[in-house]
């Protein structure tokens, strides 16, 4: 019987997307019985013992690979990102207050558009005349004096953009949704005041929002909030208010774990890096394949690149298809193709990839 490691295809997809196989096959062994508890961990209480283990387990490995301090708080929260784009105004931005809002992308501005519905904001930058394809340089961003927040998206999913210097927000804090190139690499956590990220593209499956927030700002979510839109609730009960997702956060932990078993951090980035300047290296290689970010902009993460013609597209969706990399057509919003390239994605996938794009010039070009 083949093994799971000879019969899986390549996952392009921008999430959920590939998760390491050494995580679904413990995941796979141990399904039906934790070893030493005689249940899985989708029918244990989340209030036992046992689950609780599994849950500060990750918070601890959290911790240890992004060099959290002490005064951060680290929450396990539901509704993906964009129950965040509510949250994040409704428990930071105060009467009277305004937040910034850089608008780097598809998801920047739904984040604005939620955020609008709570509170004053104010568009400190956008690149959208430029159709999202670049960062805002630092001389283009107007902040607010004394504003609640200024709020990024650290990298583009759609677009295929990503900030390479996190922008100084003075004395305001910085809140970042990080989805889908969170523990890309080292993170400096102290800029941050508050990091939310749906884990399904780079730390587990979806149905889990890591949510990294400075103990300070907790002080902001007063009690006339829902309780399940709370960030200070979720703090004090240790994400445990209500049965959280038992499973995803399981399969979280295992992602944390084999992430320190890569050598963290600073080696994941070197492997992402390599990842992406074959890819990108390739893309350049010819003018047959043209990238849609600028190149001071290119995301690490999510790459992306049109051919010379929307025919030439659809042959190529349809050939890498059967030729086992899948998910490489780009957003509906922009066309084009996307390779989303995170954390577990394999090396020898990127290759194949490269080899399939130069076999289609060849017989294309």
């Amino acid at each position: 019987m083949p093994t799971p490691a000879t019969t899986r295809i390549y996952n392009f997809s921008a999430g959920p997307a590939v998760l390491p196989l050494p995580v679904l096959e413990e995941a796979q062994r141990d399904l039906v019985s934790l070893p030493g508890v005689g249940m899985s961990v989708m029918e244990i209480s989340h209030r036992s013992k046992t689950f609780e283990d599994l849950l500060n387990g990750a918070i601890e490995d959290i911790r240890a690979l992004a060099g959290i301090p002490a005064t951060y708080r680290i929450l396990m929260l539901q509704g993906g990102a964009t129950l965040q784009f509510s949250m994040v105004p409704m428990n930071l931005l105060g009467a009277g207050a305004t937040a910034d809002y850089i608008d780097t992308g598809s998801w920047a501005d739904k984040a604005i558009k939620e955020a609008k519905k709570v509170g004053t904001v104010n568009i400190a930058a956008t690149t959208k005349a430029d159709k999202y394809t670049r960062i805002p340089a630092p001389g283009e961003c107007t902040l607010t004096p004394g504003a609640a927040y200024v709020h990024i998206t650290t990298n583009n999913t759609i677009e295929g953009t990503e900030w390479h210097t996190i922008p100084d927000t003075g004395d305001a804090p910085l809140v970042a949704d990080a989805s889908s190139d969170m523990f890309h690499g080292p993170m400096d956590v102290a800029r941050f005041g508050l990091i939310y990220a749906g884990a399904q593209k780079n730390l587990g499956p979806s149905g889990v929002t890591l949510v990294i927030v400075r103990e300070d700002l907790l002080a902001r979510s007063t009690e006339a909030l829902p309780i399940m839109l709370n960030y200070k609730v979720h703090a004090e009960n240790n994400s445990l208010y209500n049965t959280p997702n038992t499973f995803g956060i399981y399969i979280l932990g295992l992602t944390m774990k084999w992430l320190k078993a890569q050598g963290g951090l600073q080696a994941v980035a070197r492997a992402n890096e390599r990842k992406a300047g074959k890819l990108y290296a390739e893309i350049d290689r010819t003018g047959f394949y043209r990238g849609t970010a600028q190149k001071d902009s290119r995301s690490v993460m999510n790459v992306t690149f049109r051919l010379p013609s929307e025919d030439l597209e659809k042959q190529f969706v349809k050939e890498s298809t059967a030729a086992g990399l899948d998910g490489l057509q780009g957003h509906r919003s922009v066309g084009g193709m996307r390779a989303s390239i995170y954390n577990a994605f394999p090396e020898d996938g990127v290759d194949a990839l490269v080899a399939f794009m130069r076999e289609f010039e060849r017989k294309r070009g």
